[in-house]
């Protein structure tokens, strides 16, 4: 589990301008994914009112999420063990439809619900 929340912040580490002042507004309605190098990926969906949720296998998670300064800021509802809650990574843009390296993880922002 404590890489199912690591393997969040690094894929919540990009953000689209998609409107002008919410940074989070095109992974509305979308699905973030990440994989990490054996394979395991984690799919993230973020609401406008500030909460997402997600899962990895059959493993689901929910909670909140903010903009601090130029980091997302995600807080589990259920702590993982030894992973900080809030996690929280830099921003940078990406637009639907791209792929790029987080860290160790491939991350993907894709259309739609995934």
């Amino acid at each position: 589990m404590r890489s199912l929340l690591l393997a969040t912040a690094f894929f919540v580490s990009s953000i689209v301008v998609a409107q002008a002042g919410d940074i989070m507004a095109s992974r509305y309605g979308n699905t973030t994914i990440t994989t990490d190098a054996n394979g395991n990926s984690t799919h993230l969906y973020y609401k406008a009112d500030g909460t997402f949720t997600g899962k990895q296998g059959d493993a689901a998670f929910k909670g909140t999420w903010k903009m601090d300064g130029a980091n997302v800021c995600l807080t589990a509802d259920t702590p993982i063990p030894n992973t900080p809650n809030p996690a929280c990574a830099p921003a940078s843009a990406h637009a639907v439809g791209d792929s790029w390296q987080a860290g160790p993880y491939k991350v993907s922002l894709v259309k739609g619900i995934q």
